[in-house]
C-alpha cells in the first residue's frame, strides 16, 4: 500500500477557522489511522493578507487541539523548508519550466486594463476569463517588455475545449470542462507564486499521497489537474470536505458568529468537546454514538463516511457535548482548569485547597456545562456573598427566621470537626428546640451562607465551608437582612 502523506496547509491571515481545525483533524485522524504522516506547511505568499503573529498562534491552537504534526515548522522533516515564502525560487524554477514547454506564458496587462476587460464581460454576459491579449504576443514583443522593465504575471495556459476529469474519495468521478477555466495566474507580479502554483509543486515535492481539504477549492482542482498534467506529475487522490452552514443553511462567515477556534476556547469550550464537534460536522460513525475522544475519532474515521451535504453548525449540539465531556473528565483536570478560571476571575487560588477545590467540582458537576460555570453558578464557593437574592429573602426570610438562625449557629458552634452529617442532626436539634419545621431553618440557611436560593444540597455547601465561615456568614446575614 502507498505511504500516506497527508498535510494541512493554511494562510497565516489570522485566527484558525473553525473549518481549518475541521479540515486539520480529518487530516490528522487520516494519517493516524492509517500510519501515515500528518504535516503542517505554511502557505504565506499572500502577503497582503499575511498577519503578524497567526503563523505562532495555528501552531498553538493545533497543539492546544492534540493534533501534533510529524513534519513542519519548528518540527523540521525531510521535505522541508515547510514555509512558502521561503520556498520562492523553487516555484520560479517551475514556472520558467511550463513557460519553455508552451503551458504557460507571460502576461503584461496592467489591472486597469483586465478590470476594464472584467466590464466588459459583465456588461455584454460573458463569464469573465483573460482575454489571451498577451498569448497572441511574438516573442520580440516579450523581449521588449522586458527589456523595458513592465511588470508581469506568469499564466497557465488552459488548454482549449478539453475535458478534464478526477476521481473524489467523496464526491466520486468528477469532470469540468476547460471552456469554465480561466488562464490562471501561477506567479504575481511580485514573483510570489498563487496557491494554485505552490500546492501542487509543494504536493509533490513533499510526497503528498492524499489531498484533504474543504469544498470551496473543488471548483480550483482542474487547474491543478492540468499542472500535474503538464509537469508529468502523477495525482494524488483528491477528498473534498462537505461545506460547514449555518443553521439557515447559509455559509458559516464571521458575519453570522463566531468561526474562529480561539473565540470558542476563550469562552471555555472543552479542546475534546470542539474536537469531538468538529468530527461529526460532516462525518459519522455509522451508528448513533456521538462521543468520542481523539483516540476513539482515530480508531473509527474514515473518508468513506464523509457525506457530501452541507455540514450544519449547531451550537446547542457544541454546548450538550461540552456538558457530556465535562462529565467524563477526571476531577483533578476540572481542578486546573478551575484553577486558570479563578485567576481570570482576579481569585486568589492560593487561598483554595486542592481538597476545598475538589469538594466543589463533586458538588456541582451535573449542574454545569462549562468549568467557568462553577464561578458563576457558585461564586458563594469562592467568596461570602455581598447581597441577597430579593425574590428569595421575600419567600423564605420569615420574622422568626434571624432567631432560628442564632440558634442554629449555637448548635453548629458546638460541632468538632464536622461531616456532612453532624450540621442535618444539628439542624434537627434546632428545629426540635425551636417548635419549628426543618424547612424554617434549611430555606433562610442556604440564603444566608450563599446569597441565593439555589444550588447543592445546603448540607453540602455547609459542609464544604465549613463551620467557622457558615457561622461567621450566618451572623452576617442576621445583622444584614431586615
Amino acid at each position: 500500500m502507498q505511504h500516506i502523506r497527508v498535510r494541512f496547509a493554511p494562510s497565516p491571515t489570522g485566527f484558525l477557522h473553525v473549518g481549518g481545525l475541521r479540515t486539520a483533524l480529518y487530516n490528522f485522524l487520516f494519517a493516524r489511522k492509517l500510519g501515515g504522516k500528518f504535516i503542517l506547511r505554511i502557505e504565506d505568499t499572500d502577503r497582503a493578507r499575511y498577519v503578524e503573529g497567526a503563523v505562532d498562534n495555528l501552531i498553538k491552537t493545533l497543539h492546544w487541539a492534540g493534533l501534533d504534526y510529524d513534519e513542519g515548522p519548528g518540527v523540521g522533516g525531510d521535505f522541508g523548508p515547510y514555509i512558502q515564502s521561503e520556498r520562492t525560487n523553487i516555484y520560479k524554477e517551475h514556472a520558467d519550466h511550463l513557460i519553455e514547454m508552451k503551458s504557460a506564458y507571460r502576461c503584461f496587462c496592467t489591472a486597469e486594463r483586465l478590470e476594464q476587460m472584467r466590464k466588459e464581460q459583465q456588461k455584454n454576459k460573458l463569464t469573465p476569463k483573460y482575454d489571451r491579449t498577451c498569448l497572441r504576443l511574438s516573442e520580440d514583443e516579450v523581449l521588449l517588455n522586458l527589456e523595458q522593465g513592465r511588470a508581469f504575471v506568469i499564466r497557465m495556459k488552459v488548454p482549449d475545449d478539453s475535458s478534464i476529469r478526477f476521481s473524489d474519495i467523496i464526491r466520486g468521478d468528477v469532470e469540468f470542462n476547460s471552456a469554465q477555466i480561466d488562464d490562471q495566474v501561477l506567479i504575481k507580479s511580485d514573483g510570489y507564486p498563487t496557491y494554485h502554483l505552490a500546492n501542487v509543486v509543494d504536493d509533490h515535492l513533499m510526497k503528498i499521497s492524499h489531498v484533504i481539504r474543504g469544498e470551496e477549492w473543488l471548483s480550483s482542482t482542474p487547474k491543478h489537474v492540468l499542472l500535474y498534467r503538464f509537469l508529468g506529475w502523477e495525482l494524488p487522490q483528491f477528498a473534498h470536505l462537505p461545506l460547514l452552514l449555518n443553521p439557515d443553511r447559509s455559509k458559516l462567515s464571521k458575519r453570522q458568529g463566531d468561526v474562529a477556534v480561539e473565540d470558542y476556547r476563550s469562552k471555555g469550550y472543552l479542546k475534546e468537546a470542539l474536537v469531538n464537534f468538529v468530527a461529526l460536522l460532516g462525518w459519522n460513525p455509522g451508528d448513533d454514538r456521538e462521543i468520542f475522544d481523539l483516540s476513539g475519532l482515530t480508531r473509527e474515521f474514515s473518508l468513506e463516511r464523509v457525506g457530501k451535504a452541507g455540514a450544519i453548525f449547531n451550537l446547542e449540539k457544541l454546548d450538550w457535548l461540552n456538558f457530556q465531556h465535562l462529565r467524563l473528565m477526571p476531577d483533578v483536570e476540572v481542578m486546573g482548569i478551575l484553577k486558570e478560571e479563578l485567576v481570570k476571575a482576579s481569585f486568589k487560588v492560593e487561598k483554595f485547597t486542592d481538597e476545598y477545590l475538589l469538594r466543589v467540582i463533586e458538588a456541582m458537576r451535573e449542574r454545569v456545562s462549562f468549568v467557568r460555570d462553577f464561578i458563576l453558578k457558585s461564586p458563594y464557593f469562592f467568596e461570602a456573598p455581598e447581597s441577597y437574592d430579593q425574590d428569595v429573602m421575600k419567600k423564605r426570610w420569615k420574622p422568626t427566621s434571624a432567631v432560628c438562625l442564632r440558634k442554629l449557629a449555637e448548635e453548629f458552634s458546638k460541632l468538632s470537626e464536622p461531616a456532612k452529617g453532624d450540621y442535618e442532626n444539628a439542624l434537627h436539634l434546632a428545629a426540635d428546640s425551636l417548635g419549628v419545621t426543618k424547612g424554617e431553618l434549611i430555606h433562610p440557611l442556604r440564603l444566608a451562607v450563599s446569597g441565593v436560593g439555589e444550588g447543592p444540597g445546603v448540607y453540602d455547601i455547609v459542609s464544604i465551608l465549613g463551620k467557622y465561615e457558615t457561622v461567621r456568614r450566618i451572623n452576617s446575614a442576621i445583622e444584614r437582612i431586615k
